[in-house]
Formats: C-alpha cells, structure tokens, sequence
C-alpha cells in the first residue's frame, strides 16, 4: 500500500522546475500500477470497471447469505472437559462460578455453578486437576465471552479407558444404557444358542 519512489536528478532536471518534477513522478506511478505477467512484461488488468456491482458478471462477485431458521440442532450440548477456579479471586463472579474448560477446543469454556461442584472443589481445587466431568450448554448469552452449564456427572480419571468412552458417547448423543427387558426378551432364551444348519445352508458363510 506504501510505495517509494526513488529518483535522481541533475542540474538540468531542476533547472525545469517543480512542473518537470510532478510529471516524472506521475509517469513513475502509472508504470507501478501495470501488472507483470508471468513473461515479465507489464500487461493492464483486463477486468470490468464497474461503479455498480449489480452490472458485474456472476464470477466477478462474491455471494454471501445469513441464517435465517435453525432446522436441527445436531450438537448435543453436552462436553466432557474439567473445571478449574477462576483467576480473579476478588471477583463477585469468583464465589458464584467455576470454569468448565472442554477437551474439545471447538466448544467453548463455560461458566458453571459452584453449587454443581464438588463440596471440597473450592477448598482443595488441585484434587478435581484430573477429573473429567460432562457439562451440559445451556445458555450464551450475546455479552458474554463464555456460556453458561450445569454440571452432570464426574466420570473418572483422564486418561482411563471407561471414562473417556462414556465422555465420548454421551457428547454425541449415543444411548447406551442398558437393553429393556423387552428387547432381551426377543433373543433366544436357551444357551449356549447355535445357528441351525438350516439356517446356515440359506446365509452367506462370512466368518
């Protein structure tokens, strides 16, 4: 955006005066302003000069929308990560609020009640360090920073097999509760069960 242009001048140049100056330094920029191919000759840029861009061709424009509805909801809302104090220990928001930060960097920290904390959190914070909890999105509101949660469950120790399995299903949505006594009910009864040969002489052998 800053360009210098740097010129030499000898006696005859100012003998001219400041008309002759001017006119160098114009014809200096008008070189500037040509594009160099890719043979390095200067070439001008060949594209529409329209004031009005509803004249311009489609390729020339770039298209832009806004959401209008929300069809579907497809997050869950719900996060696994670990809370921790705020740091201004001075603050009003301090003795109302701790600090859900997510595993997940694309969901934001959230702000959550200490009465959904752990009784001990605030007197011995370094114990929960490790702990991963399920918080659940509630709201956000447009002046804040961070949204606001509730607290879940405490699933366990990071780093475990079970606790990070049951974070993993419950962020997307994934039931895995335990079958009904109807659905176990459709399976068969006597075990150990076998497929009959029957059965196997109908079925393609994939095993």
């Amino acid at each position: 955006p800053d360009v210098i242009i740097e010129a030499q001048f000898d006696d005859n140049d100012a003998e001219h005066g400041q008309d002759h100056l001017q006119d160098t330094l114009a014809d200096d920029i008008k070189k500037l302003s040509l594009d160099t191919g890719e043979n390095g000759e200067a070439k001008q840029d060949d594209g529409p000069k329209v004031n009005d861009p509803r004249l311009l061709p489609d390729k020339f424009l770039q298209r832009t929308a806004k959401v209008v509805y929300i069809l579907e909801k497809k997050h869950s809302r719900a996060a696994t990560g670990f809370i921790k104090l705020l740091a201004d220990k001075n603050s009003e928001l301090f003795r109302r609020c701790a600090m859900f930060s997510p595993v997940d960097h694309r969901v934001p920290r959230v702000y959550v009640s200490l009465a959904d904390c752990p009784p001990d959190f605030v007197t011995r914070p370094e114990d929960y360090s490790n702990i991963l909890f399920i918080c659940r999105i509630v709201d956000w509101k447009e002046d804040s920073n961070f949204a606001t949660g509730q607290l879940s469950k405490s699933l366990g120790q990071a780093g475990e097999i079970e606790p990070e399995t049951e974070g993993i299903l419950t962020e997307y949505g994934v039931d895995f509760s335990d079958f009904s006594p109807e659905a176990l009910e459709c399976l068969p009864q006597s075990l150990p069960w076998v497929i009959s040969p029957g059965e196997l002489a109908k079925r393609r052998d994939l095993r």
